[in-house]
């Protein structure tokens, strides 16, 4: 067996998945076996080769040996991160933002990557401890490595295959899920692959350049020439799908103090292009629901999912106590950062998340619609109500972000004005000592109507007793805390209010 052990002294490893942009926050992980062939092919051209004790022939076998099989990898606990800064531009005052997404992972604790099957010769393993002993980066030139051969009891829990093995969770043991990694082709199969494209007229006249005869060679052609030609992936490179335990990524609880905090609220980046905007709120509210419950299904089976995440299956005086799906415009001083586009998500629980709960809040990461497009989710803060921010404050006056729409009939007596009273007291709040209507609410630059505003939910035999909708001003005698959505739709993000202006 060859085993390799690295340790990243950063506690970052960055590495950008070959078909995704370095904006959308993705992380590879782990290390694919395409990439660490490269990262000691690099070593080789800029440490190793100019020592002259080393033939290229050798490196070449090396190459070409570890090529032959798939290894197996012992992941340390890591977790999906990121950082954000704006890149200044050529024109003076413009930048742009930019995500620098990375795995943390310990400083200490190794990734150890194996080939169970591969028995290296003599002058292949001296040649691989030359070239361990002075790689500097793994992925990214940011991600700092130690690399060294490892001798001791291997026991992996990332190996190549698509069948999830059954877990039992009341055992203690993790659930898997399936990642797509990038291996080198066999040295055979390269060769077939290199003949079939060049026995192409067109294919022969554009590609020799990234087609060169042998794998080391294929395998040492730059990324961006790669790019330029158009290539949906690396030639000498195969898709290979691997197991790994499902919250390798995930964060890591801290140890719980003696009164544990109740976490309620999880807030989410929402990254792609373009974002969704304001007016649209409702449809990107329910496309939220159906991610959250796409994870619950997966984890728990469709049959099984909490009723607090569903809404269905609860008790009458249940009063709004499950799932909020909130999306919003974040703040910026307290105030929305003014260009009418959703950039963050609001899961909210009133009663709290339990463990099953709180582990679907961390496994989202997309959010998608069959017509509307993709957009990455990043979770950003998990935690109590203030984890929320600005949606979840304490305040006493409150004004409509979103249309609020009267859920019951109006009838002589029961205006706009008493179901709004009404709400507040069925859910325990004090009533409102003052409610003016607005005429319009501020989106981006514009003042924009609630007739601006997707008004209704894709669910079909739904009871909507308002299909216009109105802005409203509330005053209570003392703060009330957020999120205050009231009316119909509520849990989606209509009849949505933020803390009034000061």
């Amino acid at each position: 067996m060859l085993a390799l052990a690295f340790t990243f002294p950063s506690g970052r490893y960055h590495a950008t998945p070959w078909d995704r942009h370095v904006n959308e926050g993705a992380v590879v992980w782990p290390p694919e076996p395409w990439r660490v062939l490269r990262a000691l092919i690099a070593t080789w051209h800029h440490k190793v080769k100019p020592l002259g004790r080393h033939e290229e022939s050798t490196l070449r076998g090396l190459i070409e040996s570890l090529s032959q099989s798939l290894p197996e990898y012992t992941l340390p606990p890591a977790s999906h991160n990121h950082t954000r800064h704006y890149m200044p531009q050529r024109e003076p005052g413009k930048t742009s933002l930019v995500f620098d997404a990375f795995a943390a992972v310990s400083r200490k604790e190794p990734l150890i990557m194996a080939w169970p099957e591969l028995d290296l010769p003599q002058e292949q393993l001296a040649l691989l401890d030359d070239l361990l002993a002075v790689m500097g980066y793994l992925g990214r030139a940011e991600s700092w490595v130690e690399a060294t051969h490892f001798d001791g009891t291997f026991q992996p829990n990332c190996r190549p295959g698509s069948e999830l093995s059954t877990r039992d969770l009341s055992a203690g043991e993790s659930r898997e899920e399936i990642v797509s990694l990038l291996a080198p082709l066999a040295p055979d199969a390269y060769s077939s692959l290199r003949k079939s494209f060049l026995a192409e007229t067109k294919a022969a006249k554009r590609l020799p350049g990234t087609l060169p005869e042998s794998l080391l060679d294929a395998l040492s052609v730059e990324t961006s020439d790669l790019r330029a030609l158009g290539w949906s992936q690396p030639p000498a490179s195969r898709k290979e799908l691997y197991r790994r335990p499902a919250e390798a990524l995930r964060p890591r609880r801290k140890p719980q103090p003696a009164t544990p905090l109740v976490a309620t609220t999880a807030r989410y980046i929402l990254i792609g292009k373009p974002l969704p905007r304001v007016e649209d709120t409702v449809r990107i509210g329910e496309l939220f629901r159906r991610a959250v419950m796409s994870e619950a299904k997966k984890l728990f089976g469709e049959d099984s999912i909490p009723a607090v995440i569903s809404g269905h299956g609860l008790p009458r005086e249940n009063r709004h106590r499950h799932a909020f799906y909130l999306p919003w415009d974040s703040p910026i001083s307290g105030r929305t950062n003014g260009d009418g586009r959703i950039d963050r998500l609001i899961f909210h629980l009133p009663d709290g998340m339990d463990q099953y709960t709180r582990q679907i809040a961390e496994r989202l990461n997309r959010l998608w619609s069959r017509d509307a497009g993709e957009w990455q989710i990043v979770l950003e803060n998990i935690g109590e109500a203030d984890a929320g921010g600005e949606l979840l404050a304490k305040a006493s006056e409150w004004e409509s972000v979103t249309p609020y729409l009267h859920p019951w009939h109006m009838k002589r007596g029961f205006d706009i004005e008493a179901q709004i009273r009404r709400e507040c007291t069925m859910r325990g709040m004090p009533e409102p000592v003052a409610l003016t209507p607005l005429g319009a609410v501020k989106v981006g630059a514009r003042l924009r109507q609630s007739l601006h505003f997707r008004r209704w939910r894709d669910k079909r035999d739904l009871k909507q007793p308002d299909r216009q909708g109105s802005f409203w001003q509330i005053r209570f005698a003392q703060p009330v805390a957020g999120p205050l959505s009231l009316g119909f739709g509520c849990h989606f993000g209509l009849g949505l209010f933020r803390p009034a202006a000061a």
